[in-house]
């Protein structure tokens, strides 16, 4: 089997896939990049031009964008059933992608204080922040999770959205998403992936 490498810093959108990797179960090596320059190097830039994490080498292949890497590794991994079957994939493809195009802008753009000019929402995908928010608890209310009555590598992406929304307060605490953020958070691969970066954390706290 291909070594998976995890490009990362545990303070990082990286705790995302550390999570993909402790859902699917298989040995992977980890690599703490520093913010700054450790990120802007060429030897890391050669894995990923923009100079930031998280990336992923498996073999001679290199994914990055979070969205892209969870998906991958669903597919790299069948064994761990993380996505549904081909037929079965249309609300795991909307609700991942979703999360990586409008809800992360909107949420992004919150945090950041960013308000959208009424005459210019046409341009942001996600239109306005209460539909956006109406539409993602749509979503997490449907089922048990968000593809379905199987949990998949969506959940983790769109609960990892949740989660860190509801932390930061760019999500408004709805019985919804916390009922949901209940389901997902607790799996055992998402405390353990927790734990593995909140331990980093602390390591590069005290160097």
């Amino acid at each position: 089997m291909s070594e998976i490498v995890f490009y990362t810093n545990p303070m990082s959108r990286g705790r995302m896939v550390r999570w993909m990797l402790e859902e699917v179960g298989v040995p992977y090596r980890t690599e703490i990049v520093p913010f700054g320059p450790p990120m802007k190097t060429p030897d890391y830039r050669s894995v990923n031009p923009l100079g930031k994490v998280p990336s992923i080498r498996h073999g001679d292949n290199v994914v990055t964008e979070v969205a892209a890497i969870c998906a991958y590794l669903a597919d790299a991994f069948p064994e761990a059933h993380l996505a549904p079957p081909p037929a079965d994939r249309a609300s795991y493809y909307r609700w991942m992608f979703f999360a990586a195009g409008p809800l992360e802008a909107c949420l992004v753009n919150r945090a950041l204080g960013v308000t959208v000019p009424d005459d210019k929402r046409g341009m942001v995908g996600y239109g306005r922040y209460d539909t956006m928010l109406d539409t993602l608890e749509g979503a997490v209310s449907a089922s048990d999770y968000v593809a379905g009555k199987a949990f998949t590598a969506a959940d983790v992406y769109v609960g990892s959205h949740i989660g860190w929304g509801m932390h930061t307060g760019a999500i408004e605490k709805r019985q919804a998403f916390t009922d949901y953020l209940g389901r997902v958070g607790s799996r055992p691969a998402a405390r353990r992936a927790a734990e593995l970066d909140d331990a980093a954390a602390a390591a590069m706290q005290n160097t």
